[in-house]
C-alpha cells in the first residue's frame, strides 16, 4: 500500500526534501519520489549516511537499505510516495498527515495525499 502525494507550491523541491526527513523516522514506510528519479542513488555512504539522503539527515546504517522503495514503481502524476511495508491503519495513516501538515505548514504549499 503507498501514500501518494501531490505538491501543490512552490517551493515542490523544499517541500520533497521535508517529506524524506519525515520517512528518516518511520521505519515502517520506504519512499520514492520526483527527485531521486533524476540522480543515482548510493544506498551506502560512509559513516552509517545513505549517499543521497546525507544532506537530508543522518540515517542508521540498517535503514539505509530500506528507505527507499524497491517496488520499482515511479511517482507517475504524484510527487512522491510513502510505501508502508504493512497496510497501516487509520491511526497511522492520520498519523503520516498531521507529519506532513506540521512539515509543509512552514514552506506554504498544499498538497494532497492518496493512500491504495
Amino acid at each position: 500500500m503507498k501514500s501518494y502525494i501531490k505538491i501543490y507550491g512552490p517551493p515542490v523541491l523544499k517541500a520533497m526534501k521535508a517529506l524524506e526527513k519525515i520517512a528518516v523516522d518511520m521505519p515502517e514506510v520506504c519512499i520514492w519520489d520526483a527527485a531521486i528519479e533524476l540522480m543515482p542513488v548510493v544506498p551506502y555512504g560512509r559513516e552509517g549516511e545513505a549517499g543521497y539522503f546525507g544532506s537530508v539527515a543522518r540515517i542508521p546504517e540498517e535503514r539505509c537499505g530500506r528507505i527507499i522503495s524497491k517496488s520499482g514503481e515511479k511517482v507517475g502524476e504524484y510527487d512522491f510516495y510513502f510505501e508502508w511495508f504493512r497496510n497501516p491503519n487509520q491511526e497511522e495513516v492520520n498519523s503520516l498527515i498531521e507529519k506532513i501538515d506540521n512539515a509543509l505548514d512552514t514552506l506554504g504549499c498544499k498538497y494532497t495525499i492518496t493512500t491504495k
